[in-house]
């Protein structure tokens, strides 16, 4: 195997790892009818509109980043979420 292809492998595994396919918020989202823009006004935290939509589109997440986008869509609904409520992975 040369190197190339070897690195073009590592990456394709790589990406196959971190997008994890549509995830429980973004139907939660949805329901709510919110879009990233309510979430990052509602947070306290520095939360900006690219880690919404990744979290809503399964791309794989930080801890920190995953509890700073519970944080805002608990008060952003008035409910309390939990992370297995939002992320299946």
């Amino acid at each position: 195997m040369s190197s190339v292809s070897l690195a073009k492998w590592v990456i394709m595994v790589k990406n196959t790892e971190n997008d994890l396919g549509l995830q429980p918020l973004a139907g939660l989202m949805a329901g709510h009818g919110f879009k990233p823009n309510d979430l990052v006004r509602n947070s306290t935290e520095q939360l900006s509109h690219k880690m919404v939509s990744r979290a809503a589109k399964g791309r794989r997440l930080t801890p920190k980043i995953q509890h700073k986008v519970i944080n805002a869509l608990n008060k952003a609904s008035g409910k309390k979420y939990e992370l297995k409520d939002l992320f299946n992975y």
